[in-house]
């Protein structure tokens, strides 16, 4: 099998065609965030006091490196992390106003660039990759 059959191939290829994007267009725009960042804060957003534990599974990334990213949010004054008063192992994580900030700026420039993630499908193509790419993933 051509590796330009492979499932996995094609994903990788196109997960780093979806950073290279998500960089170039935050970044002209002014924000210094990743794709990951942007997650975590998104997640941080919707589920305020998350602990980290959860918000790696929430994100889909490594547990053992979430610790990384968050240090590198709460340095940039995004996050606020606190010990859990139910665990004290478990740390809390909320939005600073500046992180809420950020999110609120940076969302239409995410939102935009997405289209140009899958530029070379139509709409409809559009649509029913990501419906695929949910159901492969589980999600629906």
């Amino acid at each position: 099998m051509d590796r330009i059959e492979m499932a996995g191939h094609l994903i990788r290829r196109l997960h780093q065609q979806s950073t290279q994007v998500f960089q170039v267009r935050s970044q002209a725009a002014g924000f210094e965030l990743t794709s990951v960042q942007f997650a975590a804060l998104d997640a941080i957003a919707q589920q305020p006091e998350i602990d980290q534990a959860r918000l790696a599974s929430t994100i889909s990334f490594d547990r053992a490196t979430i610790g990384g990213v968050i240090d590198r949010l709460e340095h940039k004054g995004l996050v606020q992390r606190v010990v859990s008063a139910q665990d004290r192992r478990a740390r809390r994580l909320t939005l600073t106003a500046e992180g809420a900030q950020l999110l609120v700026a940076c969302r239409p420039v995410v939102e935009a660039l997405q289209a140009e993630v899958l530029a070379m499908l139509s709409p409809a193509e559009q649509a029913a990759f990501l419906a695929l790419a949910r159901k492969a993933l589980g999600l629906g």
